[in-house]
């Protein structure tokens, strides 16, 4: 026997409003949504990222880890130099971080996210 990964379940304030966020990010529609759980995935028979509030909502601190991390996600793009402005005018924000390199934002409700070059065994262009 062997599992198979659902759904990554992210908390939040507003479930609607992070599942509109990450359906713009990863060019996935929103294939559920009711007042209590949001699903962003390729379609209504995929795996994808699932969206829950809860009451009194804590953002994590980058980098202090305070209240916990709760998780993050790495993104793959073909170009993280140039998904800069596009993922900060979806209402991501950056986050501080001591290699210039690196990518990391939080999304709107806070959870960071690491933009990352899309590795040589993924096949194509992202988007």
């Amino acid at each position: 026997m062997r599992g198979r990964l659902h759904h990554v379940v992210l908390d939040c304030a507003d479930a609607q409003q992070l599942a509109e966020f990450y359906s713009a990010l990863l060019g996935f529609p929103i294939t559920y949504s009711a007042p209590d759980w949001v699903v962003v995935a390729e379609n209504d028979h995929s795996s994808g990222l699932a969206f829950q509030p809860v009451p009194h909502y804590l953002p994590p601190l980058w980098p202090d880890q305070v209240p916990g991390q709760q998780l993050h996600l790495d993104v793959m793009v073909d170009d993280p130099d140039a998904a800069d402005e596009w993922v900060l005018g979806l209402g991501a924000r950056r986050l501080p971080t001591d290699d210039d390199r690196s990518h990391v934002y939080a999304d709107p409700a806070g959870h960071p996210f690491c933009l990352i070059p899309r590795p040589d065994w993924v096949a194509g262009r992202i988007g």
